[in-house]
């Protein structure tokens, strides 16, 4: 299934009631690079009141891939608000931290919900993203004389050849979106009169 992911590492900022709020969000892979990226958020604001964070490393529904922290803020009112707002954007491969300096003046847990969300929300509109498409790797293997028609067809399908083999037959490893491998298969079969298939 195809979702979004980041294109670019953002910060976005606002001050509540003499708080700083500082969102810095980026695309991470696996929950190590989530982590990797929490630490050095910590680093560069080492003097901050509280780091909250959420993130997705993976899938945006998946469920093995997501944590949160309130980093000594009251419980729930910080890690899961982010959090929802990453599900609900539905963005993946994502980690967001929320580094608040504290301006002397208590938000309570209604109001620390609503800093830590709306922080999230603003600095998740301004986020530029790509759609990933899932596909699968395919080696196509076929005769000299198919080539220029084979060629063709991929750029059609504007399908991306990753290997070229030449030897005494050419083989081609391409890389196909999951929702368009039935109907190039199909194709395929037809051009090469049922020499050639994905499958």
């Amino acid at each position: 299934m195809n979702y979004d992911v980041p294109m670019a590492s953002l910060c976005d900022e606002q001050v509540i009631k003499k708080s700083r709020f500082i969102t810095h969000i980026q695309r991470v892979k696996n929950k190590e690079e989530a982590k990797a990226f929490i630490e050095a958020i910590k680093k560069q604001y080492p003097d901050a009141r509280h780091h909250c964070w959420a993130y997705i490393a993976g899938h945006p529904t998946a469920t093995t891939d997501i944590g949160f922290s309130d980093d000594g803020e009251p419980s729930g009112t910080a890690g899961k608000p982010i959090l929802n707002v990453l599900q609900h954007k539905h963005v993946g491969e994502i980690a967001l931290v929320v580094v608040r300096y504290f301006g002397g003046i208590k938000l309570g847990a209604g109001g620390l919900v609503r800093a830590y969300s709306s922080s999230a929300s603003l600095a998740m509109d301004k986020l530029e993203v790509i759609t990933l498409v899932e596909s699968k790797t395919f080696v196509v293997t076929f005769d000299y004389n198919l080539e220029t028609n084979i060629k063709h067809l991929f750029e059609t399908h504007n399908i991306v050849i990753q290997q070229k083999n030449y030897t005494t037959r050419i083989s081609l490893s391409i890389d196909v979106p999951t929702t368009d491998i039935e109907s190039l298969n199909t194709q395929l079969i037809n051009i090469s009169h049922g020499q050639v298939s994905l499958i």
